[in-house]
């Protein structure tokens, strides 16, 4: 029988058939369920419960001293059951081993250096102390031999020869570093390139993070998550971010009668009516450099996928002398790439194109940019996609 015959049979009995809508979970449910995702993932990555131990890494406590608790309060229990598909919760994944000397969570969470959490919150961790600091430089040492190290090698002899010629930089951390694929740090005494950044994100305790692939310049590399590279800055003192700098001024308020005008940095907002434009019009703007007028640039625009294919409007125009279009708008590019549009349109022969130089950004972010490129400050900011907004990065 049909569901719709069972709901006529039930409305001719007189039965009123009522859905039940799904609670809506509360922060603290919804931090014990995070916290028991993390349990899980590292029985994943390990193959066992965590252990309690002298000689066990500080999270791995600390995931032990949350099982205990959730295991020791029905409440807990109740909430996370269903998700318990390693058999954490009826013991078959293995007992927890209780060190000898730590007879309860408490006395492990302040041997811990770590504030117990208010009753009945498992998760409400806070003020890792020295043991934190001492365990530090260990999320950091499970490191691998780079393969393809010599892939990387030039690179690394580069950043040094431009530390060198001074045309590079090391400069002190701000707390939480911002971390992006292609930086540069020095790390306990080594230069650290980030490699790769994965694309999915890791939905963890308390933050959203990304795996990392970093290599140093020992010729070794580690796979490890974003917020612990800047757990591991962070403890480091003498931990610096290598930057890029200025090689002078990119912008002229009073073009002098020696200059060379070597073009224009052009912002253009689309007329499309592609839903997603048209829904998004007023914060996507494609940003380009031109060498001849920004008229002739934008004659074909309904032609030509690379505005997709629709007329366009110029916002803003800024003209640069005695400067090297090719590499401004590389800097320009990459200091909006994390708000690079994503999107593909078909050309006039049906073919699937994705579109580049767009971006989700305000005009005035934009204006802003300029500016700090114009100061030659451009270097101690970033991008933040999710404030739309230019952020300090060290």
């Amino acid at each position: 029988m049909s569901e719709q015959s069972n709901q006529e049979l039930l409305a001719a009995l007189g039965v009123e058939v009522k859905k039940e809508k799904k609670a809506k979970l509360t922060p603290r449910e919804e931090r014990i369920i995070a916290g028991f995702e993390e349990i899980q993932r590292f029985v994943d990555e390990n193959g066992r419960a965590p252990l309690h131990g002298e000689d066990r890494d500080i999270f791995e406590r600390i995931y032990a001293t949350r099982l205990d608790q959730i295991k020791s309060q029905e409440d807990c229990r109740s909430l996370v059951i269903e998700m318990d598909h390693q058999g954490l919760l009826s013991g078959e994944m293995g007992a927890i081993e209780l060190a000898d000397d730590i007879d309860s969570d408490e006395a492990l969470l302040a041997e811990l250096g770590i504030e117990a959490p208010k009753e009945g919150d498992v998760t409400f961790l806070k003020h890792v102390k020295t043991r934190a600091e001492k365990k530090a430089a260990e999320e950091i040492a499970s490191r691998d031999p780079c393969e393809d190290f010599e892939e990387f090698k030039p690179l690394f002899d580069q950043v040094q020869s431009e530390l060198k010629a001074g045309t590079r930089e090391a400069k002190l951390l701000i707390k939480n570093p911002q971390i992006n694929r292609g930086d540069w740090f020095i790390l306990y005494g080594q230069k650290a390139y980030v490699a790769e950044v994965s694309e999915q994100r890791i939905h963890g305790f308390d933050k959203n993070d990304y795996r990392l692939r970093v290599i140093y310049d020992n010729g070794t590399e580690s796979d490890l998550l974003l917020r612990s590279l800047q757990r591991v800055l962070d403890k480091d003192e003498s931990g610096r971010r290598i930057i890029e700098l200025s090689a002078g001024p990119l912008f002229d308020d009073i073009a002098s009668d020696d200059d060379l005008e070597s073009g224009t940095v052009y912002v253009l907002r689309s007329l499309s009516e592609h839903p997603m434009i048209a829904s998004n019009r007023d914060v996507i703007h494609k940003i380009g450099v031109t060498g001849g007028t920004v008229e002739k640039r934008i004659a074909n625009a309904k032609l030509d996928p690379t505005f997709l294919m629709a007329d366009v409007e110029v916002v803003a125009t800024y003209q640069l002398f005695n400067i090297n279009r090719t590499k401004l708008e590389k800097l320009i590019h990459r200091f909006f790439e994390e708000a690079k549009l994503d999107i593909e349109i078909k050309d006039r022969f049906g073919n699937p194109v994705a579109p580049q130089e767009w971006f989700l950004v305000p005009v005035t972010v934009i204006d802003e940019a300029v500016a700090k490129i114009t100061d030659q400050s451009i270097s101690n900011f970033k991008y933040d996609p999710e404030s739309a907004s230019i952020v300090t990065v060290s």
